[in-house]
């Protein structure tokens, strides 16, 4: 299986569950942590940030991405970032089903974006189901807030700080609390 393949199919968000899936997860994984302990176990320039992470993500990542490692990512190969975007320190992407940020994002510290679930019955948990999670542009995810499976941000929202995203946030509202609620409109 290839990267492109791996990325079509989990596009039709149907459960990961043959040994073909599991075998390519797993040395993606591998590849994944190999990148991410170069990351975090010693300082780097911002230009030297930028080059692991263009390696983690398969990539190259834009001259105006900044993170504060440390970074973790369990795959990697399926995050997309625009530019002038901001990671702060000990974030968590678990980016199987896809993570695709917009331009002019920032996210907080301990932020966390899980792409795939189980399923509910004991019998199905054993297989991972994907499903994206998409920001719009200039969103904000306060620190630890978890976004989860199938969520899109969109363009300019708030996720107030120790939320847990489980639906959709339309352009320009703040949200917060788990799980999350609307709070209010972003007005000028």
């Amino acid at each position: 299986m290839t990267i492109e393949e791996f990325k079509e199919f989990v596009k039709t968000r149907q459960p990961l569950d043959t040994p073909e899936v599991h075998r390519f997860m797993d040395e993606m994984s591998n590849e994944a942590r190999k990148v991410t302990f170069k990351l975090n176990t010693a300082y780097h320039t911002p230009d030297e940030v930028r080059n692991l992470m263009s390696e983690l993500f398969g990539y190259q990542v834009p001259d105006t991405f900044r993170v504060f490692p440390p970074f973790y990512a369990d795959f990697g190969k399926n995050t997309t970032v625009g530019e002038g975007v901001f990671i702060n320190a000990c974030c968590h992407f678990q980016d199987h089903g896809g993570v695709t940020i917009g331009d002019g994002c920032q996210i907080g510290h301990n932020v966390v974006f899980a792409t795939l679930n189980h399923g509910l019955l004991p019998e199905t948990r054993v297989s991972t189901i994907p499903a994206p999670i998409v920001l719009g542009k200039n969103v904000w995810v306060g620190s630890n807030s978890t976004i989860l499976a199938g969520v899109s941000i969109g363009d300019n929202a708030v996720v107030g700080a120790g939320a847990v995203v489980t639906k959709d946030v339309p352009a320009n509202a703040v949200v917060g609390g788990v799980p999350s609620k609307f709070i209010k409109w972003i007005t000028d």
